[in-house]
């Protein structure tokens, strides 16, 4: 293949994530020239609403997606968390890169971690995932909606309008900002179990073959592996709109270690399962927990939490 053409959104953090793989893929094939299509995303223009009430997930990858099978690119990076589990026909998901750091991370310019902040403390996030777990363990906090690319919500805690923020791990460290916050501390995966895919890079492509072994360079086994579990996961029990799901696997030599949480975003219910299996028999771990959580009662409870995340407003489906 002569040259490749990589679709992407333009905020810093994709960009950052295109260039790598152009790097990678220009290190396996010195002789391909590879090109950037810059696309603006849907959930880059709509700043003022929580993503799970204008449509989730899908807001950063519709447009790139449309652009790929207009034939104008043959591949798309994505971070991983931002992927729907269904993908337009003519579509796929070809690699998943290493998987970085999977924590969440504290920001603030006036506290150490978590457990110095004060009663009240505001806390700007817009995940319902992280609402919930802060909610389950320091009910006493204030949780504010927080919006825009990494540059908009720094600014924001700067200015004080915020004494905390929460930000995945791995976006600061690659655009070599944690330095640039006075407070910053990784939130123990323990504490906050992260989001299906963070920290990997999903390379998906039009569906033809040679584009296909191009991108499969940059496969690597075991994230693959733990990002078909929590996409399962996600998948079996995905509603109508974002709601607050936080899965991990962790792939050791031997095992595979599952863990699971759906709740309502004010922490008040939560189920929560661990399971661990020989790697052998994980190819199936995320639709096992899955159901086991689906006993217990999760999609109703997915339900209760849809309807109160934003019951004063309308659901968008884009």
């Amino acid at each position: 293949m002569d040259k490749l053409i990589i679709a992407t959104r333009g905020s810093q953090l994709a960009m950052w994530q295109a260039e790598y793989v152009k790097d990678q893929l220009q290190k396996r094939f010195p002789d391909m020239a590879i090109e950037f299509a810059v696309i603006t995303a849907t959930g880059d223009k709509i700043l003022d609403k929580p993503l799970a009430l204008i449509g989730g997930k899908g807001l950063f990858t519709k447009e790139i997606e449309d652009v790929m099978l207009a034939g104008k690119a043959h591949m798309a990076v994505h971070s991983l968390k931002d992927v729907p589990t269904e993908l337009p026909e003519g579509l796929r998901l070809a690699a998943i890169t290493k998987r970085d750091d999977i924590r969440d991370c504290f920001l603030s310019h006036k506290y150490r971690n978590l457990d110095d902040l004060p009663h009240g403390a505001v806390v700007g996030t817009t995940s319902l995932r992280r609402q919930m777990q802060l909610r389950s363990i320091r009910p006493d906090l204030t949780i504010r909606n927080l919006r825009g690319n990494v540059n908009t919500r720094l600014r924001k805690l700067a200015e004080g309008q915020y004494d905390a923020i929460i930000l995945a791990y791995v976006g600061m460290k690659r655009l070599g900002l944690l330095e640039s916050v006075p407070y910053h501390e990784p939130i123990s995966d323990d504490v906050m179990i992260p989001p299906s895919g963070q920290a990997s890079l999903g390379i998906e492509i039009v569906d033809d073959p040679e584009v296909a072994a191009i991108a499969e360079t940059l496969n690597d086994p075991d994230s693959q592996l733990a990002a078909k579990i929590e996409r399962d996961f996600v998948a079996r029990l995905e509603g109508s709109c974002q709601v607050p799901i936080a899965v991990n696997a962790k792939v050791g030599k031997e095992s595979v270690l599952g863990r699971a949480m759906v709740g309502l975003p004010d922490g008040t219910e939560i189920l929560q399962e661990t399971l661990e299996v020989p790697k052998s028999e994980a190819q199936t771990l995320g639709i096992r927990m899955a159901d086991i959580m689906i006993e217990n009662g999760a999609k109703e409870l997915l339900a209760r939490a849809e309807a109160m995340a934003f019951k004063e407003e309308r659901c968008e489906r884009f």
